[in-house]
C-alpha cells in the first residue's frame, strides 16, 4: 500500500505558526487515514521552530531559491529562520525516503509546504506563484506534492502509482 506524506496541520495537529490547525474535512483524506496511508509531518516544528512562532515568509524568491542559497526565510521582525526551514525539509525528505513515500499532500500557501503559491515576502498577505522549501526539496527528488484542494488529482496520481 502506497504511503502518503501529509501536513500535520491538515490532520488536526495544532502545529501552525499561530498554534492552530487547518483540519481537513476531505473524505479522501479521511479514507486514506482509515487505510493507514497517511504519515503526518510538520517540517517547521521538526526543523526546531516553536508553537506558536512568528509568521515567516520567503524573501527573495521561493523554496527553490532558498535551496539554491538565493533567498531566505524571514520573520516580519527580521529573524532569519532559514536554517530551521531547511532542516525540516531535509527531515521530510529523509522520512519519505525511509518509508518509500512517493507523494505528499501539503498545506497550500505555507513557506514550507506551498505547492502553487507562497507569500510574497513583504508581509502584506500577498501571494505569488511558487513552492515552499519542503515542497521544492521533495519535488526535486521525484516526490509529487499536491495542495489540500487538489485531492482529485492526488487520487488519480495514487492510482497511477499503484498500477505500476
Amino acid at each position: 500500500m502506497e504511503r502518503i506524506l501529509v501536513s500535520a496541520c491538515l490532520m488536526g495537529r495544532r502545529v501552525r505558526f499561530d498554534g492552530g490547525a487547518k483540519t481537513s474535512t476531505s473524505s479522501v483524506l479521511a479514507t486514506w487515514r482509515e487505510e493507514g496511508r497517511l504519515v503526518p509531518f510538520c517540517p517547521e516544528v521538526e526543523g526546531g521552530l516553536a508553537i506558536p512562532r512568528p509568521a515567516a515568509e520567503i524573501v527573495g524568491g521561493d523554496g527553490s531559491a532558498v535551496l539554491a542559497g538565493e533567498a531566505r526565510v524571514m520573520t516580519a521582525g527580521g529573524g532569519d529562520v532559514t536554517a530551521a526551514f531547511l532542516s525540516g525539509a531535509r527531515q521530510a525528505l529523509e522520512l519519505a525516503r525511509s518509508q518509500g513515500i512517493r507523494m505528499a499532500i501539503l498545506k497550500e500557501g505555507s513557506p514550507s509546504c506551498g505547492s502553487l503559491a507562497v507569500h510574497s515576502g513583504d508581509f502584506t498577505g500577498t501571494k505569488v506563484p511558487g513552492h515552499g522549501v519542503t515542497t521544492a526539496l521533495l519535488e526535486s527528488h521525484g516526490i509529487r506534492v499536491f495542495a489540500e484542494d487538489a485531492l482529485d488529482a492526488a487520487l488519480e496520481h495514487l492510482h497511477t502509482l499503484e498500477a505500476r
